[in-house]
């Protein structure tokens, strides 16, 4: 079993801080910072951590009086923690109180009919989706070779991540219809055991599976599969999808309430010319008006 040592991924350098997280047993990747002396809480879905994180590091730079606290999980823990005020993970109870949310539209749309969004904003969108394979994809695998018998597949989780999962999907099945596959290879592959579901966070859990060797390939967005391959380049390869059918995917942002002493500063910076060159680079691009 090969065990991804991830960066660190701080809203600051901390070299003081002890890393008390065990690989593989006891890791809270997608909690960042001190959510007790924290001035600003961001919860934002999980696929584009990368980018927000020097987004936060660079807001802190122009503000030093900023300390800041973001999580970066899929919609779901993140809604929890928003709504009742606390999240577990295994014994720890982490309680937060969020002035920034960030997340794909219609989970903006609800939060803003429950009246706890007052300001948001289109922010980003991806570019589609694309596949992670082993260093020099030592089993050809495309497109046409998902649909081979033998060659297992990563997908998230279509209960804990519906979102992905359904984009996933859909995107699969429209090229492969553009391909000329056949309708139902994902139905026949899940009928063979050739599919390898994620558990709740599938940015961190596909690569572990691609590189564990538990999975041939990850169908992930393709900014996912760009960091990847950047974060480990002796490890991943990424294979391109291609286009029309290529579904593209949508985050936008909210302020929670008031959002606190810092909530409306960040919000405008993310509209910034600076966050749009920040987040082209890691393969996300701003939306068209």
């Amino acid at each position: 079993m090969t065990l991804l040592d991830w960066p660190a991924e701080l809203p600051c350098p901390d070299a003081d801080t002890l890393p008390l997280f065990a690989a593989a047993s006891n890791i809270c990747l997608d909690f960042h910072g001190d959510p007790a002396g924290a001035n600003l809480a961001i919860l934002s879905d999980g696929n584009h951590h990368m980018a927000l994180q020097e987004c936060v590091q660079r807001f802190r730079e122009l503000h030093p009086d900023c300390v800041i606290f973001y999580a970066t999980t899929p919609p779901a823990p993140i809604l929890e923690l928003l709504r009742r005020g606390r999240l577990r993970m295994g014994n720890l109870v982490l309680s937060v109180r969020p002035h920034l949310f960030l997340s794909p539209p219609h989970v903006l749309d609800t939060l803003a009919d429950e009246g706890r969004i007052s300001r948001r904003l289109p922010f980003m969108q991806n570019r589609g989706s694309a596949l992670l394979v082993r260093r020099g994809n030592p089993q050809q695998i495309d497109l046409a070779a998902l649909a081979r018998p033998g060659i297992r597949l990563f997908l998230s989780n279509p209960d804990t991540e519906a979102v992905s999962f359904r984009g996933y999907r859909d995107t699969l099945l429209a090229l492969a219809r553009n391909q000329g596959l056949a309708d139902d290879f994902l139905a026949a592959k899940e009928g063979r055991g050739e599919i390898v579901y994620g558990r709740l966070i599938h940015h961190r859990e596909a690569p572990q599976a691609v590189a564990d060797g538990r999975a041939d390939v990850a169908i992930l967005y393709y900014h996912l599969a760009l960091r990847f391959c950047r974060v480990f380049p002796d490890l991943f390869e990424l294979v391109p999808l291609p286009g029309p059918g290529n579904r593209i995917g949508r985050i936008h942002a909210g302020l929670v309430g008031d959002g606190g002493p810092w909530g409306r500063q960040f919000l405008d910076f993310l509209a910034a010319d600076e966050v749009t060159t920040i987040y082209r680079h890691h393969g996300l691009d701003r939306p068209a008006p």
